[in-house]
């Protein structure tokens, strides 16, 4: 073998090695994207759950959206105050007071309380059964399904079906919202972790018609709206609810509900 020809194909390899890497230094050099430090900051404070409870599509479009000035420093609601006062020295500013908030179903009617027309054989998924007769087995077509879709859905395990009805874990609830928007029945809201008094119940039917499909259910009675000193309570709709600012927690409400509707948190 010439042992010129040798030095020439090395040469060339070498040289074309070269070339090469000299081309993609450049290129990387003239298409760096620029990374925002405070964005990395940010989303390695957060606790990286991409549960999307904040409205933007998983933790680094809540980072972008901090670091941009368009959400506050307080805006993970898993993460609550530990971690908005964590990004809030990342950005350099004070982290707004945010209350924190627990999901709640507004049902209490269980196997043992609420009618059932039918016994329901199929697929176990509450957003199916809109296409089945009355909506669902239970005769109150407001009540709770129990076929969990807010339990599948859930990325923290906080909520689980007890006796054919959705049952929140204050505990392990981090208020992300998903189960309040899987809900077809709309029985899920998002209240503060204090609140100490809530309605379980979201029928908006006549006493009667109400006392017939639930034993849990609420008449509209008014008596919960008299007893209150405070003016928390209302009902519209043949429905009470209680407006959490003004509850006091003093349970007068609670004691004297003849139906029961109004539940200790």
């Amino acid at each position: 073998m010439n042992i010129v020809g040798i030095f020439i194909a090395a040469g060339v390899v070498s040289i074309t090695g070269l070339l090469i890497g000299l081309f993609l230094g450049a290129a990387g050099i003239k298409f760096k994207v620029e990374v925002d430090e405070k964005e990395e900051a940010v989303l390695a404070a957060l606790p990286g759950n991409n549960c999307g409870g904040c409205g933007f599509a998983g933790c680094s479009g809540l980072a972008a959206a901090i670091a941009k000035g368009e959400a506050a420093v307080n805006a993970c609601p898993v993460g609550g105050e530990p971690v908005g006062e964590k990004i809030a020295e990342i950005m350099g500013v004070e982290a707004e007071a945010g209350e924190k908030m627990i999901a709640f179903v507004k049902c209490a009617g269980d196997c043992d309380k609420a009618r059932m027309d039918y016994d329901y054989t199929g697929v176990e998924d509450c957003r199916m059964l809109a296409f089945v007769p009355n909506g669902g087995p239970k005769s109150c077509n407001d009540g709770c399904l129990g076929f969990g879709s807010c339990v599948k859905v859930c990325p923290f395990d906080a909520i689980h079906v007890v006796n054919g009805v959705a049952v929140v874990d204050k505990v392990a609830c981090k208020a992300c919202g998903k189960c309040v928007e899987v809900c077809p029945k709309h029985l899920i809201e998002l209240i503060p972790y204090k609140s100490q008094y809530a309605v379980a119940c979201s029928s908006k039917e006549k006493g009667p018609v109400t006392m017939k499909d639930c034993q849990a259910g609420c008449i509209g009675c008014g008596i919960c709206v008299k007893q209150c000193e405070h003016g928390a309570v209302s009902v519209s709709d043949f429905h009470a609810s209680i407006n959490q600012e003004k509850c006091t927690g003093c349970g007068a409400c609670e004691k004297k509900c003849p139906k029961k509707s109004i539940v200790i948190l």
